[in-house]
């Protein structure tokens, strides 16, 4: 693992204020592709009007400091540490690809802002940190994509087979990936092939950053204030007075609605037409 600053080195091609205008656009491209994506799928709207719908059947009010104590427990079990999944596989696999990411770009930032365009020594720890969050990265990207997306049970997917949902994943890989082999040849002194994979690094990171309209890049800031809503809800008394669902054993039901599966999770030869088994999720 390299100790040097990729980007001191890169600044000899390509001048440090491109680079730092490069992650402004960036940044700018994923502030307004969460703000399409909110405005065109409507969420915050929906967001909204359930929040006033479950005013209307809350039972008490939620004083502020227990929202401030759901924000803080929003914080610390559905970001910091993902408790909403129940796969340990799948929350390790989510905690090493999210705190890479974190890891990745803050250093990333600081090494493009702060050293790249003087010439005062990069620390050796944010070089250090740089490669290790690309690797946490890539260790829990690649173990999603190859050990559990292909779970034949869970996504009924093999690892080739992409969709409009997987932009997001594959090209968080690639950028990933392509940054520390790009790091090793240049390091290595390896002008040509290294030359390529900086471009390559660039093609996938602008990808990511740009794709925000159609990747699930938005959906991780919409899940904090769902979570949040949800423990407000509870605490107010407003979910716990939505409709019951209905007994699907209770043969008063199938009576009423004949097409639905008596036995969920099995699979019954008298299920009705139209009904379809879902695959068993496991996270």
């Amino acid at each position: 693992m390299s100790i040097e600053n990729p980007f001191s080195e890169l600044s000899a091609f390509i001048p440090a204020f491109a680079m730092q205008v490069y992650v402004i656009a960036m940044v700018i491209l994923v502030i307004g592709g969460t703000i399409i994506d909110t405005l065109h799928k409507k969420s915050a709207r929906y967001f909204f009007e359930n929040a006033e719908k479950a005013k209307k059947v809350a039972t008490r009010e939620v004083s502020g400091g227990e929202k401030v104590s759901f924000a803080i427990k929003t914080v610390t079990n559905e970001v910091l540490t993902s408790s909403e999944f129940s796969n340990p596989r799948r929350r390790i696999s989510h905690l090493f690809t999210m705190y890479g990411f974190i890891i990745f770009v803050v250093t990333t930032a600081i090494m493009i802002f702060g050293y790249a365009s003087t010439d005062a020594a990069t620390p050796a720890i944010l070089p250090i940190l740089w490669h290790l969050g690309a690797l946490m990265l890539c260790f829990g990207g690649y173990w999603f994509w190859f050990f559990i997306r292909v779970d034949v049970a869970a996504e009924g997917k093999k690892w080739y087979q992409l969709a409009r949902a997987d932009l997001f994943i594959v090209s968080l890989l690639a950028m990933a990936t392509f940054a520390l082999i790009w790091s090793f040849l240049q390091s290595a002194g390896v002008a040509g092939w290294s030359g390529l994979f900086f471009i390559l690094f660039l093609i996938a990171s602008t990808v990511l950053f740009s794709t925000v309209l159609w990747s699930k890049f938005a959906h991780m800031f919409f899940k904090p204030a769902a979570a949040y809503q949800k423990k407000v809800a509870w605490a107010d008394g407003s979910r716990e007075n939505l409709p019951d669902v209905p007994d699907l054993s209770d043969p008063a039901v199938h009576e009423k609605f004949p097409d639905i599966p008596q036995y969920m999770g099995k699979n019954p030869p008298e299920m009705g037409p139209g009904i379809r088994r879902e695959p068993a999720r496991h996270y």
